[in-house]
Order: C-alpha cells, then sequence, then structure tokens
C-alpha cells in the first residue's frame, strides 16, 4: 500500500511536537498516548494492530497486534483521518525533553529500524512491525533485546529520542562503537553487533557496562546523548528513597540549604 502523502512541520527545542497537516481523505497513525491537539473536522479511531491499513484479514491484524506487543507497545494504535473538505492539522508531542526526527523511508529503501519504544507517528500505510536478531550475544547483552520496531513503507514516519541527535554516515566497512542504550536506529543496510569493553578493570569499574554496540555501515546511524531509562535512573538515584530526604542537590548543608535558598519544603 502507498503511504499517504503528508506536509509536517516540527516546532519547539527542547520538548518538542510535529504538526502534520492533512489533505482530504488523508490520515495519519500514532501510539497512544501522543496525541497534542488537532484541528476541528479530523476524526479519531483506535484500530487493532499496526495500523498500516493493509487488508490482511482479522488473523494478519491479530500477528500485527502481537508483535507490538512483543516491543512493550499497546495491541492497539489511533488512526487520525481528514474526512471534510480543506486541509486540516493534528499534532503529536514527544514524551520527554529531546528530538523528533523525521524519517522519509523512501530515503532509506523502505525500511528503518529503531530501538522499540522511538516510534511516534507516521502517514497512514507505514508497517510498524519488529525485527529479530539472529544473534544471541546481540540479544542477550544488546540492551535492546532480540527485538527491534522495523518501520516500512514509502512514506514519511517520525521517531523521538531524548537530548541532543547525532547523525553517523557510515562508508561500507566503517565501525562505529555506541552506548546500547543511545541507539535510535538505523539503515537496514547497518549490521548491529555487540562487543565486550574487555578487561576486569574496565567491566567492574568503568561504569559502562560490559558491552558496546557496534554499527558497521554502509548506511545511516542516529544516536541520542541521553536515553530515557538513563534519564529515569538519575531521577530514582536523586528521589528520597523510602520516605527519607532528598539528597540536597549535592550541598554539604543538605536540607539547611534548602532553607537558605529559597526551598522551605519540610
Amino acid at each position: 500500500m502507498n503511504a499517504h502523502e503528508i506536509d509536517y512541520q516540527i516546532f519547539g527545542e527542547e520538548m518538542q511536537y510535529v504538526e502534520i497537516e492533512l489533505d482530504p481523505q488523508e490520515a495519519v497513525i500514532a501510539e497512544a498516548g501522543s496525541f497534542m491537539m488537532m484541528d476541528q473536522g479530523i476524526q479519531m479511531e483506535t484500530v487493532f494492530g499496526d495500523g498500516s491499513g493493509k487488508d490482511e484479514g482479522f488473523f494478519g491484524k491479530l500477528m500485527g497486534a502481537g508483535k507490538r506487543v512483543l516491543t512493550g507497545e499497546s495491541l492497539f494504535m489511533t488512526l487520525f483521518y481528514n474526512n471534510i473538505p480543506g486541509k486540516k492539522k493534528v499534532s503529536f508531542a514527544s514524551p520527554y525533553p529531546g528530538k523528533i526526527i523525521p524519517i522519509d523511508l523512501d530515503r532509506f529503501n523502505g525500511k528503518f529500524i529503531c530501538q522499540k519504544d522511538a516510534f511516534l507517528c507516521a502517514a497512514k500505510g507505514v508497517s510498524v512491525g519488529i525485527e529479530f536478531s539472529k544473534r544471541f550475544g546481540r540479544g542477550f547483552f544488546g540492551g535492546e533485546g532480540f527485538i527491534m520496531q522495523k518501520l516500512e513503507g514509502n512514506g514519511m514516519a517520525f521517531v523521538h529520542a531524548g537530548g541532543t541527535t547525532a547523525v553517523k554516515e557510515l562508508a561500507a566497512g566503517e565501525k562505529l562503537r555506541v552506548d546500547t542504550g543511545c541507539i535510535i536506529g538505523f539503515d537496514a543496510t547497518v549490521d548491529y553487533n555487540i562487543e565486550f569493553v574487555g578487561g576486569i578493570k574496565n567491566t567492574l569499574f568503568g561504569g559502562e557496562g560490559m558491552v558496546f554496540a557496534t554499527l558497521t555501515g554502509p548506511g545511516t546511524v542516529y544516536i541520542q546523548s541521553l536515553p530515557f531509562s538513563r534519564l529515569a535512573s538519575r531521577v530514582f538515584a536523586a528521589a528520597p528513597q523510602g520516605g527519607g530526604k532528598d539528597k540536597g542537590e549535592g550541598s554539604i548543608l543538605g536540607g539547611l540549604g534548602n532553607l537558605l535558598d529559597g526551598d522551605n519544603r519540610f
């Protein structure tokens, strides 16, 4: 199925949202919970499966929904379509600080691999499936497990990432070593594997885990500076534990420092 041709504009710096303009009868699919706002006249429909609109019958839709569950997503997706004359707009927001990245699947020969929670929305006709790793090492140590998301089709898709985004163009045979959590996605031509850090001191005391991800070209790789898992772990570490008090943001005065700087909570 040919994907709908949608126009878009991305707004914001640290907490971005994407505004998609729909011509009559055009539609966009999105993950549950990403919706921000829409013009009057746009209809919203919850659909079973990957939302691509392929005529694949009940069992095909059931398989698509099952694949989404394996990636940790909902069984359902939300379809937004414009069924009245005139252009209408619908917007979707990034779930945490970072960037929204437009992916033109035509540029990636119809297939883009991304981490399992990166997908935000796409033109109707784009298929959101899963990509299994055939390598035991990558599945066991790779951070993303055996399963990543794959976006297939010939339309626009949008993924989100934490912090600042780096884009690397790898030549044939060129390798890039990356923290496993910092990968956003990559071209289907890129080979993804894992590599052990090496050395007892590095493994036990280096603070970077046991493995790197190795990405080998040719192809394009997208990297994020602040994975959500890293952000969440820092917030959790700084939060009061077991009903205790917070850490005072590193101040040697602790709670007394809060009184002096105007934070008078008790």
